[in-house]
């Protein structure tokens, strides 16, 4: 289905069951995200506020809430865009079987951005504060923009098939902005909008920067794909679209996207930020007020109906979590392709996305010897976290191709166990301490600084992991009720966090205590807040536990060894996933906005039936 514009995918959506309007007048601070939460947990459809509280105009959330409803959208050109993505990575695949690709071919040629000065005169001017003042959770710094494409160009080679197109968000006020003149950028480390404002930076020169809303679905989707090199944003989203993006330069220079339902136009100086958060976003907590790039606004565009677009972000699952599992149908083996020995890899949404990485390699460095270990799998491991966003990640746990081939990194529980079945402590965990991680992630020292472990296992069943604990077992003070989260993993509840120096004594009386006690079946132990709410969930139990380590600074174990800088144990290993006072406050949502919602509910006939 070509779209031309938003406001077609909401009447084909609607027409089709997709889509329930609400036209009760709902307050932007906290209830639209409220009612969004809700509906997503549901599994339910596309939701178009038509009475936005301070604004004129109405907006749309849940787009992409199910994987379902995305390939309904897409439902004409996904399997084309699946090649023109395969045919990127490969190109030999269309010498081999030129008939084959050659519809794909003519996507990437169709798809190419089309200029068109006409559309200037659809556009009118507001301001930022009649925009929609949506505010998500309590302890948000203001108003965002959480569906944005934001668009710049190269100064040194500018253009639109140079330009880049990706997903930041925008806080529209609050904090020291000033009102409808300025707006801030947040951007997260090696983003393809960095390079631009380096070069920019560079040469002294303001950066120009678009920021569309709205538009045909395809646009926004563009914003996030993790594309191959050579294959812009603009013509991604053409060919996904089956519509070219179609834009022109309004009087200022400025890009405008002319599809696009909004577009906020401004300049980033050099050196010039604000302070921008807090922000409830996608780890399952805020992060936290900031230093980043201060945009002055120029202009804000509408269209004569325009449709304000948002979405929530919280603890995983949300809906950028069908965005996600969208993009997987579209890249599918991408990043194994470019990864020498790579067969899988996966980014573990239930625990944040950047926290945890699962993948699977080739193991065949040593194959006249009995006993696999790994080898091969640490070098691909070490390229993993060399790639790109990859490369943000904190835990990978890496298992070899030849052990099992039917196992797959989607299957958490699964591949944790067989992991833990394989892996030797004394050897195979691999440590690179004072280094980058997720902007968004507080578990670590500094804004984007902590470390990264890998957990590497090749060859035989090691250890039979157990599903119970031992009547016998006992803990010192200050640890109890013990429960299995999955077969050789438990969860043990600590006394609050305090300081380094008391977690020290912590472990050594753990060592103490347990250093002579048979765990071969328990190689985890996951120091907690709350045992049994950690336990209870496998999403509970990554999410918990990944979120909240440091792997440098938080993983122990018994009987403890460094030999040649290298560290390992001999008996169970341990995360102290407790809070820490430098962590950031979890996302909780407001009791009272929950109340109200209840009461909205009662009124409504489609939210009772979707709840």
């Amino acid at each position: 289905m070509a779209y031309k514009s938003l406001a077609e995918c909401v009447n084909d959506l609607e027409k089709h069951g997709h889509l329930i309007r609400i036209k009760e007048e709902v307050d932007p601070y906290l209830e639209m995200s409220t009612i969004h939460l809700r509906v997503y947990e549901n599994n339910g459809p596309a939701i178009l506020f038509e009475n936005v509280k301070g604004s004129s105009f109405p907006a749309l959330s849940n787009l992409f809430g199910t994987l379902e409803r995305s390939k309904f959208i897409f439902r004409d050109t996904l399997p084309k865009v699946q090649q023109l993505v395969s045919l990127r990575n490969d190109p030999m695949k269309a010498l081999k079987n030129p008939f084959k690709y050659v519809g794909s071919a003519m996507s990437a040629l169709s798809a190419l951005p089309l200029k068109t000065p006409s559309a200037k005169n659809k556009f009118l001017k507001t301001s930022i504060s009649k925009l929609p003042q949506i505010v998500n959770w309590p302890m948000d710094g203001g108003p965002f923009v959480t569906m944005p494409q934001v668009y710049t160009e190269d100064v040194e080679k500018p253009g639109i098939l140079n330009a880049n197109l990706g997903m930041y968000r925008i806080q529209l006020g609050g904090n020291d902005y000033i009102q409808d003149k300025e707006i801030g950028l947040h951007y997260q480390i090696h983003r393809g909008i960095g390079v631009h404002q380096s070069k920019a930076n560079a040469l002294g020169k303001p950066l120009k920067v678009s920021v569309f809303v709205g538009g045909p679905p395809s646009h926004p989707l563009a914003a996030v794909m993790p594309l191959p090199e050579g294959l812009s944003e603009m013509t991604f989203a053409g060919a996904l679209g089956d519509r070219r993006f179609r834009y022109f330069y309004d009087d200022e220079g400025f890009c405008i996207s002319a599809d696009a339902d909004f577009i906020i136009t401004g300049m980033v100086y050099p050196n010039e930020n604000k302070s921008e958060g807090p922000f409830g976003d996608h780890l399952g907590y805020y992060s936290l007020a900031h230093p980043f790039p201060l945009m002055k606004v120029h202009n804000v565009y509408h269209k004569k109906d325009a449709i304000w677009s948002f979405t929530v972000v919280g603890r995983p699952p949300q809906e950028d979590t069908s965005f996600g599992a969208l993009i997987h149908e579209i890249t599918g083996s991408a990043i194994p392709q470019e990864i020498h020995g790579l067969k899988e890899v996966h980014a573990v949404d239930a625990a944040g996305v950047h926290p945890l990485l699962f993948a699977i390699g080739s193991e065949r460095y040593t194959p006249y010897l009995k006993e696999r270990k790994p080898q091969e799998i640490l070098t691909i491991a070490n390229h993993i976290l060399g790639k790109n966003q990859l490369s943000l990640a904190k835990y990978l746990f890496i298992a070899a191709r030849e052990d099992d081939e039917n196992l797959s990194t989607h299957h958490v529980s699964e591949f944790l166990q067989h992991i833990l079945e394989r892996i030797d402590f004394k050897t195979d965990l691999h440590f690179y301490t004072n280094t980058t991680i997720d902007t968004l992630d507080y578990s670590g020292d500094g804004l984007n600084s902590g470390s990264k472990v890998v957990f590497a296992a090749a060859g035989g069943i090691k250890r039979k992991l157990w599903d119970k604990l031992s009547e016998n077992l006992s803990f010192p003070d200050g640890f109890k009720n013990a429960e299995i989260a999955i077969p050789g993993v438990f969860t043990l509840q600590a006394e609050p966090y305090k300081n380094a120096e008391k977690t020290a004594a912590e472990i050594a009386l753990l060592n103490i205590a347990l250093r002579d006690v048979d765990l071969s079946g328990l190689p985890l132990i996951v120091l907690c807040d709350d045992a049994k709410f950690t336990a209870k969930s496998i999403n509970n139990i990554v999410w918990v536990t990944f979120t909240r380590s440091n792997p440098a600074a938080d993983i122990y174990g018994i009987n403890d060894f460094t030999i040649n800088k290298h560290w390992g144990c001999k008996g169970s290993l341990i995360i102290d996933a407790r809070k820490k006072p430098h962590h950031a406050p979890e996302l909780i949502k407001d009791a009272v906005v929950e109340a109200k919602v209840d009461e909205m509910v009662k009124e409504h006939g489609e939210l009772q039936r979707i709840f």
